[in-house]
């Protein structure tokens, strides 16, 4: 199976992962912010009064109201992302990563904006009476020309919808339930397949119901898990109010020199924390990636052109709001550039040839220069050298964990016993990565990254070690409200290529995998995931840009809607 996770983080280099592919995203939200005039400055305000229904009426077409389409949205977007995505992306660009993340997400406010909307205007209403919209469908009605000629993009609308169904395994359902169970695994003791179980069972009973049920749930369960989440962090950024003016500083004073060496963080060049602010602030809000509109889709609307005003909100709310107030945690707890006790990744362990020194500030530089891939230095193949779990031979090399020197190593026997057992011997080590076969692990101290760092940021607030339950219980809400949406995506996706009756299956397909992801190992599915989104945005960008006119021409046509069934009222400049 390595080697099928290996070949696919192969393939993923060459689209989602490469270069390339976040310039593709940022570039089309900036295109579409130009090229319409700032809509997601201009109409927010009126985005807000459509989400509290000022201007609906009864005899709408649709199945959910503005706001429970936009808390399926959310709750398709708020998750992992938010507590362990902010973490990993200040962990690894530093304070600044969190200025980029905010600005990916008021570029996406604007994609999101497009891509809504026209997925809504081409939407279809479905033979049992329910609404089916998303890029899918505007690929299919959309009068697409090329050099005056019609194009026929049914393929592309394929592709997605293949790409969806797929991601709504790799993305929605089999990595949340896999982090919710390793989550109360760790902090409750809860066996995973108990955990497995239960909520493989509260995820049919919501599921069963289609997209009104869904609505239904996720339109109480967001704003919950929000004030449940909001009252925990609030509880450590007051605890630490004399760090919130320092936090702001380093968020903003670092932008365009990148983030300076502090405690045990060595530091990230620009172009470390632009790459990764961006790369989580994509992964945070999905704008661009199609997923949201299928949500969208189901609303009563007017317009199609409300609906997409009601998505600006989804990007800000997301990242502009809860990935900030998360970022404030970080920063004004301190957590984020202290070393912490914790079992080491394999994937994150580097061992250089030499000694270096984290006092010797040339020495320092020179991992600095290492970690952000500026100046590469030698790595370690040998052996290292352990008595009673101390390694003998630390001259020879230096013990690189998680961006940062690792201190206090101890090295144990990994054999799943309840009392680990020291380790004496020889480990084997390749171009400085552990190759050794026997069970083994290290534990010791240095930075922490994901759900684990703002656990740990979260216990330094007015609820102390308790703070950390917060994080536990805002990680099953977010990542059980994430599966709950993205369900709804690839059932509607299933819809487009095998028709309605193939959706019972789907479902049974989805609350099984559910349940055996609480304790198996996903890695496969996620690295696959990655694969899959690309291959659903790819298509989404193409639309979108192929539509631009399209999209002008339906703004102003709500424009003379809005003026002849509300006059009078007080709106900004459509035309």
């Amino acid at each position: 199976m390595q080697e099928v996770n290996n070949f696919l983080i192969f393939i993923d280099s060459f689209i989602g992962s490469a270069t390339w592919f976040p310039y593709a995203l940022l570039g089309t939200g900036l295109f579409f912010t130009i090229y319409l005039k700032f809509p997601q400055i201009r109409f927010f305000k009126h985005a807000i009064k459509i989400v509290t229904g000022k201007f609906d009426r009864k005899d709408l077409p649709g199945d959910t109201s503005h706001f429970q389409a936009l808390a399926t949205a959310l709750s398709g977007t708020v998750g992992t992302g938010n507590i362990a995505g902010v973490a990993f992306a200040i962990h690894l660009g530093g304070p600044a990563a969190l200025f980029w993340m905010l600005v990916t997400a008021a570029i996406g406010m604007c994609t999101k904006f497009v891509e809504v909307s026209l997925s809504h205007k081409y939407r279809t209403k479905l033979s049992d009476g329910t609404m089916a919209g998303g890029p899918m469908y505007y690929m299919k009605n959309a009068n697409f020309k090329f050099n005056g000629k019609k194009v026929n993009l049914k393929w592309l609308a394929a592709i997605f919808a293949f790409a969806t169904v797929l991601s709504s395994f790799g993305t929605g359902s089999l990595p949340q339930i896999n982090s919710i169970s390793s989550t109360l695994l760790a902090t409750f003791g809860i066996d995973q397949v108990v955990t497995g179980a239960v909520l493989a069972v509260l995820l049919a009973l919501v599921i069963i119901g289609g997209i009104k049920r869904i609505a239904a749930v996720t339109s109480k369960l967001v704003p919950a898990m929000a004030i449940i989440y909001f009252i925990g962090a609030f509880a450590v950024i007051l605890f630490n109010y004399e760090n919130i003016i320092p936090s702001l500083i380093a968020i903003f004073g670092d932008v365009f020199t990148g983030s300076a060496a502090t405690g045990g963080f060595i530091g990230a060049n620009i172009a470390y924390a632009f790459n990764r602010g961006v790369n989580r602030g994509l992964f945070s809000n999905e704008a661009g990636q199609g997923s949201a509109p299928i949500a969208h889709a189901s609303a009563k609307a007017n317009e199609p052109l409300s609906e997409g005003m009601v998505a600006i909100l989804e990007p800000f709310i997301d990242t502009i709001i809860i990935c900030t107030v998360t970022g404030l945690v970080l920063l004004s707890s301190g957590a984020w550039n202290e070393k912490h006790i914790n079992k080491f990744e394999y994937s994150e362990i580097e061992i250089l040839e030499k000694q270096y020194v984290e006092t010797n500030e040339e020495h320092k530089n020179k991992i600095y220069l290492h970690i952000n891939d500026e100046e590469k230095l030698p790595t370690y193949s040998g052996k290292l050298e352990v008595v009673d779990g101390k390694i003998q031979n630390n001259d020879d090399f230096t013990f690189i964990h998680s961006r940062s020197f690792a201190d206090n190593i101890m090295v144990y026997k990994d054999e799943g016993l309840l009392t680990d057992e020291v380790f004496t011997g020889s480990v084997a080590i390749t171009n400085g990565k552990v190759s050794d076969d026997r069970p083994i692990k290290f534990i010791g101290e240095s930075l922490v990254h994901s759900a684990p760092l703002t656990a740990l940021a979260f216990k330094r607030g007015f609820f102390g070690d308790y703070g950390q339950y917060i994080v536990s219980i805002g990680l099953l809400l977010f990542a059980f409200s994430t599966a709950i949406s993205w369900s709804y995506y690839g059932d509607r996706a299933m819809t487009y290529l095998f028709g309605p009756k193939s959706v019972i299956y789907y479902r049974v397909v989805y609350v099984v995998a559910f349940f055996f992801a609480a304790f198996q190992d996903t890695t496969i599915i996620w690295t696959l995931s990655a694969i899959t989104i690309a291959l659903m945005t790819i298509p989404n960008l193409i639309g979108i840009l192929w539509l631009r006119k399209d999209m002008k021409k339906t703004i102003g046509e709500y424009g003379d809607f809005f003026e002849e069934n509300f006059p009078g009222e007080k709106h900004p400049k459509f035309k």
